[in-house]
């Protein structure tokens, strides 16, 4: 008996000396932690700076209800592929009855900060991402969210933009607990990039950036879905990939709704200074720890969420008979073209998934 409790003993201090050693290698890097630092310090001086400390105090008192939603929103968008905006934008609109097109610019405005202190949270630690699908979906983004923003934002109903964004996301969740329960080989880059490869990203950019003009997230989600159902990427690869993504748009969203549209005004400008030193801090955070994550893990988290928010628009969105219908076909829409990428099959990669997770614990 004395033999095996000492095996024990020793396997217990093997598995803290390597929980240890993967938290030290991925959070005490020095590179990360002057990024992160000065990264924060320098969006708490311009914010009081810019206001003042007694103006900017106020301010995050007045409307702490939207600091306290970007706290776990910030730590979504950097460790999700979500965003923070898919956080942002229901419980403002549900909950705090904020108007959709006012929560959209402002979800839009504070991922440009979040997810930007985040990406930059990534290239610190060298996660590995997919830097050709950023570079081809980042392009095909900006005319869709041109597009979006002007020509359709202003014609659809707040209640069709969030059940059509409630609708696609439920969708992909069926498809990726379909995928989690799977034996399939998951690819850590695109196995092949051609023509092909670049003209199938430049629509996943205009298609997400469209969904971003019209709730202030999705090209992330969108960009994701794509990523593991069609291109069989690792969660683990695909989600901080699918921030950075998340981060080009938000900021090709926030100069447009200020420097062109010029929406960006009271009150949306309040509810975003106050939440810009929340969001620095939150991001980042929620990049580290998807880092330390499995990728089943980060599939259940995932699919959680979106749960949440299924449930949350059936309670408090008023539903109709033509909004169910609507809703119906923008779910089935998507279902097809989810279930088409997960049937495709083009990129799978013929190897256990075990052994997919034993080369990722080395990145």
């Amino acid at each position: 008996m004395r033999p095996q409790r000492i095996t024990k003993t020793n396997y217990s201090i093997n598995l803290f000396r390597q929980h240890f050693n993967l938290t030290n290698n991925k959070i005490v890097a020095p590179s990360f932690l002057r990024t992160s630092f000065l990264c924060a310090i320098a969006a708490w001086t311009l914010w009081l700076t810019a206001l003042g400390p007694a103006t900017a105090i106020t301010n995050f008192i007045a409307h702490w209800q939207v600091a306290m939603t970007m706290i776990f929103g910030s730590l979504v968008a950097g460790g999700t592929s979500m965003g923070g905006g898919a956080v942002a934008f229901p419980v403002l609109t549900k909950w705090l009855q904020i108007p959709p097109y006012e929560a959209k610019v402002f979800s839009l405005a504070i991922q440009s900060v979040g997810m930007g202190a985040a990406s930059l949270t990534i290239v610190a630690m060298r996660t590995e991402v997919e830097w050709r699908f950023i570079r081809w979906v980042g392009l095909g983004s900006i005319p869709g969210i041109i597009f979006g923003s002007v020509f359709l934002a202003p014609i659809l109903s707040p209640e069709v933009i969030k059940i059509s964004f409630t609708m696609m996301v439920s969708s992909f969740a069926i498809l990726l607990f379909v995928l989690h329960r799977t034996r399939r080989g998951r690819n850590l880059t695109i196995p092949t990039w051609r023509k092909r490869e670049r003209v199938l990203s430049l629509g996943v950019g205009l298609i997400g950036g469209i969904i971003s003009s019209l709730v202030g997230s999705g090209l992330d989600i969108f960009s994701f879905s794509v990523m593991v159902l069609l291109f069989g990427l690792c969660e683990k690869v695909s989600t901080p990939t699918s921030v950075i993504l998340m981060a080009i748009n938000a900021w090709t969203g926030f100069i447009l709704h200020q420097y062109f549209i010029g929406d960006f005004v009271e009150p949306v400008r309040n509810y975003w200074l106050a939440a810009v030193p929340v969001v620095v801090v939150g991001a980042p955070t929620g990049a580290i720890i998807c880092s330390l994550l499995k990728r089943q893990t980060i599939a259940k988290i995932l699919i959680g969420l979106i749960s949440i928010e299924l449930v949350s628009s059936l309670i408090l969105i008023p539903l109709n008979s033509t909004l169910i219908s609507f809703s119906l076909c923008v779910f089935v829409l998507f279902s097809l073209i989810y279930y088409w990428m997960y049937q495709t099959k083009m990129y799978v990669q013929k190897v256990d998934s075990q052994s997919t997770d034993k080369t990722l614990k080395r990145i």
